[in-house]
Order: C-alpha cells, then structure tokens, then sequence
C-alpha cells in the first residue's frame, strides 16, 4: 500500500517509520536505536510525522551539518510542508512567529538586535554573577532536608535567574512563566493549550515592553522597547522575540543541568575525572562532551527545502520537509570515535547539538557559561552527591520537544 506526501510524492507506506522513534528501555542517554539503524544503513531516508506528513531524515553528521549551512535550506515555518514537530508547535509558530523560523533578511534583521548581550565578552563578564547565583542556590539546598529534587531546587533556577537579570524580567514572576513553558515544550500539548499558553506569555512580554518603554533600564527587554520607539520593532515583534529569548534561555540550560548530572552519577569514573580537574579548559571541554552526549534538542531540526538537493544519492526535491537529526549526528562514529561513550576528556567543539550554520543558537555563550559554572562547582562543593532513587523511579521528559527530568531526587 502507498502514501502520498505533503509533496505530493508516492511512498510505500510500510517503509516510512513513525519519528519521533522510542528510546531502549534502560538507555535514557542514548538515541533510539531505528535512529542508529538508520545512520548506518539509510541516511536519507522519509519518516511519518503526527500530521501524516513523511519529511526526509538525515542521520549522518556530515549531511547534517552541510545542509545546517546549505542556503537551499528554510526555517520558514510558514511553509505549507513545513515538518513541525507537534500540533502544538504548529500553533505557537503561526501564532507567535521569531527569528529563528525566517529566513534572511529577515531572520538576520531581527537577530542581530539581540546578538550583542549574548557575545562572548558579554557572557564572560557575567560569569561572577552567574558563580554566586550557583553559590547561593547550593547553600540553600544544603541547608535543606534530604533529599532534594535537584530540578525544582538548582537546575532550574540557575538559568530562571540569569534569563530574567539579562533580559529584565522579575523573576518573582517565575512560577507563571516556568508553568507557561512547560506546556509549550511538551508534544502532547493541545493547540488550544498551546495558544492559550503563547498568548499569555506574549501579553505578559508586551505589557513587560511597555515598562520599558516608560521606563527604560540596562536590560535586554529596554534594548528591544528602544528599537519599538525607535519604529524598527512593533510591540508584538519585540514580545515575541522576549518570549523566545525567556523560553529558550531556561528551559534548555536548565533540562542539560540535570540530564548532565543524572549522567555523571551513572559514569562515576567520569564524575570523579571532572571533579578532580581544576583546569577551566578541562570543564569546558567536559561541558561539550555532554552537550554532544545528551543533545536534549532530540527531534531534530527542522527545515523545507527550497531547490532539489541530491545528497548520498537520493533527491530531496524543492518544497520537502527536511529534519536533520542532530542527535544521532551527534553519535555518529565517523565524526566522533566511540561516539555511543561518555568520556569527558575529549574536546567535540564541532558537535550540533547547538546547530550550525546562521541559524546556531544565538544563547550558546550564555549556555557554555551557565554549564561551567555548574558542572566545575556542584559535584566539588557536594563530593558525596548521588541519587536518592533507582534510576527506574526518575521520569524522563520522552514527551517534551527538549529531553531531560522532570524530577531529580539527590541526597548526599
């Protein structure tokens, strides 16, 4: 039996697997294992998303990252094949569109409004702030009868904290945004849930713009009112882009904090190497290493095609979704020897697991800066640090657009 795609091409039904594709029990680190078989023996092949549509699946690293940086490639969500990756997803982007869906000029425009407080210098420059947030947030948890949902008690508000100081958002306002969040990162989420959720968070940004408007600080959200007086934003631009910026500078950091440290206790040899460097470099190189590993963006970048590409021999013709694993690229033997092992003491700076190309995650500095931070203090300040649960017992986000926990009980 056949299948016609969103493109209009014939497929053979039982040939097309269903993606997002199943974890291995008992492998919670690990990439499904049809996303292996098909890194070896059919890099390019279609699968079926939840609308029916059957995109192409790029596995290979290689192929991943030249068609990241490939200009035949969108981000153009507006696209009618468009492969988005849940019903929700769908409704949040036309309801909300931001940079990282467009394509130049567009895309470049709005970008570079916000590029400068995520520079390099600028990062660096708040890694002292960053270093007592840590500090302090372990001190509390200490302080705290055991054991302690790493999760609720550190990973989370680390980013929560530095997100709202860059950006100027009260982090007194952290339960209504975190919850809001929640429900745009989950696949199981509704459209109704999904707008009802997109639109108080843009209300909330706009009403956020228009205090700064009136009263302008040193902070992202009065960099960004600035350019709505200055008429080269409207208002709902400006808190589309504040609720991008809000959303992906929490979530993501806060998923690899504790997805990291689950990780680590269960390769304690590993633990045990960081912990006992005291070499910045070392800690950065580990903080890559479990970037590659975990790649908590699991259900891949998503992108059209504007002209026939060939690629391994197969043609992903103009107007077909594309989703380029960046997990399983992550893990592919030719880019990376051993791929499928933990090993803090290599340096994959040349992982995907933030993208490639002019669509790589503008936060990526911030994040590196938060992960160091954590990953060379926690485990030094509680060297007994191990979980107070089987591994069994700890829900895995298998359900959510960003891989992690949603619970972490730790004691020590």
């Amino acid at each position: 039996m056949n299948t016609i795609s969103a493109s209009g091409i014939e497929v053979p039904s039982v040939q097309v697997p269903d993606y997002p594709m199943p974890r291995a029990a008992g492998c919670p680190f690990d990439p499904p294992p049809a996303l292996r078989t098909l890194q070896a023996e059919a890099p390019i092949s279609r699968v079926r998303l939840w609308d029916g549509s059957t995109p192409w699946l790029v596995a290979r690293y290689e192929d991943v990252r030249a068609l990241l940086s490939d200009p035949r490639i969108s981000s153009e969500s507006t696209h009618p094949h468009y492969p988005h990756q849940s019903p929700a997803a769908k409704e949040r982007r036309t309801q909300s569109r931001t940079f990282i869906t467009m394509d130049d000029p567009e895309h470049a425009r709005l970008r570079r409004m916000v590029t400068a407080a995520f520079s390099i210098r600028q990062v660096e420059a708040m890694r002292p702030a960053i270093q007592k947030i840590v500090d302090d947030l372990i001190d509390v948890m200490l302080a705290e009868p055991k054991p302690v949902d790493l999760v609720q008690a550190f990973a989370l508000p680390v980013p929560s904290l530095v997100i709202c100081a860059l950006l100027g958002v009260p982090y007194t306002d952290h339960d209504f945004f975190q919850a809001n969040s929640r429900i745009l990162v989950k696949r199981t989420t509704t459209p109704a849930q999904a707008r009802a959720a997109t639109q108080q968070l843009v209300d909330y940004l706009d009403r956020l713009i228009g205090d700064k408007l009136a009263h302008p600080a040193d902070d992202l959200l009065s960099t960004l009112a600035g350019r709505v007086r200055d008429g080269e934003l409207s208002r709902r631009e400006a808190a589309n882009m504040g609720m991008l910026l809000l959303i992906a500078g929490h979530e993501t950091t806060a998923n690899m904090i504790a997805l990291g440290t689950l990780a680590l206790l269960r390769h304690p040899d590993q633990l045990t190497r960081l912990r006992a460097s005291e070499d910045p470099k070392a800690v950065a190189s580990a903080v890559e290493e479990l970037l590659r590993y975990l790649t908590i963006v699991h259900g891949g970048r998503r992108r059209v095609a504007l002209a026939d590409i060939e690629i391994r021999g197969v043609t992903i013709h103009a107007g077909e979704g594309v989703v380029l694993a960046n997990d399983i690229g992550n893990r592919d033997p030719a880019a990376f020897p051993d791929a499928d092992r933990l090993d803090v003491g290599r340096n994959p700076r040349h992982h995907v697991a933030f993208g490639f190309g002019v669509h790589q995650c503008l936060g990526q500095p911030l994040a590196r800066v938060e992960l160091q931070v954590v990953y060379g203090t926690l485990y030094r300040r509680i060297p007994t640090l191990r979980l107070a649960v089987a591994l069994d017992r700890i829900p895995f986000k298998h359900d959510g657009t960003v891989y992690g926990v949603y619970e972490l009980p730790i004691t020590w």
